[in-house]
């Protein structure tokens, strides 16, 4: 909305032509959903807390997080908002990547929403059953991968390139559909099982965020695309705003959530950003690439399948307990030293990520 006032104040005075440069935007949707979130966040976390809107604990578990009970869960509505707001303030709204991306980003919300409140609201312990979770996940990420396939201009919008190779790429056709359907419903609950611990699924989130912001960019630019030889996608680079977004909300919601968490994001926000992520990666063309980057994501989901086919076949366990990170809890790390070198290893993975923007 803010880019339209600046286009028609330009008339008036060329200055505001700045405001068309997408990197400044980009920085002023950080500053922006930062600023929301480090605003709003005291406010609902004491809203949380009146209302009685605590965290569940299982009593299996480590018992380091008995002392978790209570706290305040579903902040993920927080960083939706600033997301939403940040992202509809500084982001071209004719451009209809970004309609898709915050579209797929508030539907997935909306079904975490609906989990987090019949487990807390209404001390329902399963939540959501998981087939209407999974049914709704996939309704929304078909739609998303349908508008996807029918609106693609060229060729290259729904082809699969495969990273570190400059010519490896396999046209999908109809085929993108479903690949795009299981990026972004895969990458969702990926980032939902790692979500526990205090800051362990949102900081690896806001660094795969901004590492898709900067593929974004060049995506969208012809001829840094044409350079670094990965697919051109016109309108893509509008995406750098709402991964700015991503990144400023997601830092104002750490905040409140780094060790020892004031607030936890509850599926609310854990489904709808690794759909985002899901999403972003599918319209730059770089869905292997997030499987590198979000090697943390990966490694979760694998742990938990491992554990229960495992459990299934052989009535032994592989994992002490799952998703992985309980694991390293139950066998003495603690719990921030599990956080922090999460967040190494991620880093370390996002920028063998980039690295493939030049090794080709």
């Amino acid at each position: 909305m803010l880019l339209l006032l600046a286009q028609y104040l330009q008339q008036f005075h060329t200055g505001f032509g700045v405001f068309q440069y997408l990197t400044l935007r980009g920085i002023l949707g950080v500053l922006t959903a930062l600023a929301i979130a480090l605003f709003l966040g005291p406010w609902m976390i004491r809203t949380l807390q009146v209302r009685q809107i605590g965290q569940a604990v299982r009593n299996d578990g480590p018992q380091s997080h008995l002392s978790k009970k209570g706290t305040p869960t579903m902040g993920g509505a927080l960083i939706l908002v600033a997301i939403a707001i940040s992202t509809l303030l500084w982001a071209d709204l004719s451009n209809l990547y970004v309609w898709v991306v915050l579209g797929v980003t508030i539907s997935f919300g909306a079904i975490g929403w609906v989990d987090d409140y019949r487990k807390v609201i209404e001390k329902n312990s399963r939540g959501l059953p998981s087939r209407w979770k999974y049914f709704w996940q996939s309704v929304f990420g078909l739609i998303a991968a349908i508008v996807l396939y029918v609106s693609a201009k060229t060729p290259v919008e729904t082809t699969l390139i495969v990273p570190f190779f400059k010519q490896l790429e396999f046209q999908l056709g109809i085929l993108f559909v479903v690949l795009t359907y299981f990026v972004i419903v895969g990458s969702s609950n990926a980032v939902n099982l790692t979500d526990g611990l205090d800051g362990l699924a949102i900081m690896p989130t806001v660094m795969v965020g901004a590492a898709l912001g900067i593929f974004a960019y060049l995506s969208g630019n012809i001829r840094f695309a044409e350079y670094l030889l990965i697919p051109y996608v016109p309108g893509s680079g509008e995406l750098i705003i709402f991964c700015g977004a991503l990144i400023g909300a997601g830092l104002g919601f750490l905040w409140f959530n780094t060790y020892p968490a004031q607030v936890f994001m509850g599926d609310v926000g854990a489904l709808s950003l690794g759909a985002a992520l899901g999403v972003i990666a599918v319209i730059v063309r770089q869905e292997i690439v997030l499987f590198i980057m979000g090697g943390i994501f990966v490694v979760e989901t694998l742990s938990v399948i491992i554990q229960v086919a495992s459990f299934k076949l052989t009535g032994r366990r592989v994992f002490r307990m799952a998703p992985i990170h309980h694991h390293f809890e139950l066998k003495g790390w603690p719990e921030p030293r599990v956080i922090v070198r999460f967040w190494i290893i991620t880093v370390v993975l996002v920028l063998i990520g980039l690295a493939t923007l030049k090794l080709r």
